[in-house]
């Protein structure tokens, strides 16, 4: 499946987006820990010092907010999205 990245996290990366490989019965939270594994230093940017996703980080499977206990599929389009400001 893939993950589209914004903002600081696309530049942690170096890409925009990133396809993971994961079970055919993972869960979206199974789909992040395989993007922070392939990507080491986005696990400060997601996760707070108790292993938890951060509340400012929102995380979309299909263009609708995502639990990480969701199920997700080979053709689901999952996002990362950091807090956004300006104006």
């Amino acid at each position: 499946m893939e993950w589209k990245l914004f903002a600081d996290l696309a530049e942690v990366t170096g890409a925009r987006t990133v396809r993971v490989d994961v079970d055919g019965d993972a869960t979206v939270g199974d789909a992040l820990d395989a993007l922070v594994g392939a990507h080491p230093a986005l696990e400060s940017r997601v996760f707070g010092d108790d292993g938890e996703l951060y509340d400012h980080i929102n995380v979309l499977r299909n263009g609708e907010a995502a639990a990480l206990g969701e199920e997700a599929t080979a053709g689901d389009e999952l996002a990362l999205f950091p807090p956004v400001s300006g104006g």
